[in-house]
C-alpha cells in the first residue's frame, strides 16, 4: 500500500463495490446522449415548448457536432444544461426522459 500523504491517516480497507470513476469503458456515451437528446428535441422543437434559450442550445449543439471533439463538446454541453433538461422533463412530466437524463448523468458525467 502506499503511504498516506503527510498528515493523513493510512485508510486499511476494500471497496465493496469498485468506484464507479476508475474507468469509463463500457459506457455507451453515444446511445446515452442519443436517448437524452431525443427526448429533448422532442419538447423544444415544438413551438410550443421552445425559445430563445433553447435555439440557442441547438446553435451550440450543431456547433459541437461539427467539430473535431464531438462526444466531449456535446457532452459537456449537456452537462451544462442539465438543470434546464430536468425543468422541462418535470414540467412535461415525462418519467422516461428524466430516467434516461438520471443514467446519462450517473454514468457520463
Amino acid at each position: 500500500m502506499d503511504q498516506p500523504a503527510a498528515g493523513f491517516p493510512a485508510l486499511h480497507f476494500e471497496l465493496e463495490q469498485p468506484d464507479r470513476y476508475l474507468t469509463f469503458q463500457g459506457i455507451d456515451f453515444e446511445g446515452n446522449m442519443r436517448r437524452v437528446l431525443a427526448h429533448l428535441y422532442r419538447y423544444i422543437d415544438d413551438p410550443a415548448h421552445g425559445n430563445a434559450f433553447w435555439d440557442r442550445f441547438k446553435a451550440r449543439l450543431q456547433a459541437a457536432e461539427a467539430g473535431a471533439a464531438t462526444i466531449c463538446d456535446k457532452l459537456l454541453l449537456l452537462h451544462s444544461h442539465v438543470y434546464y433538461m430536468v425543468d422541462l422533463f418535470e414540467e412535461q412530466e415525462d418519467e422516461i426522459a428524466l430516467a434516461d437524463l438520471k443514467t446519462l448523468e450517473e454514468e457520463c458525467f
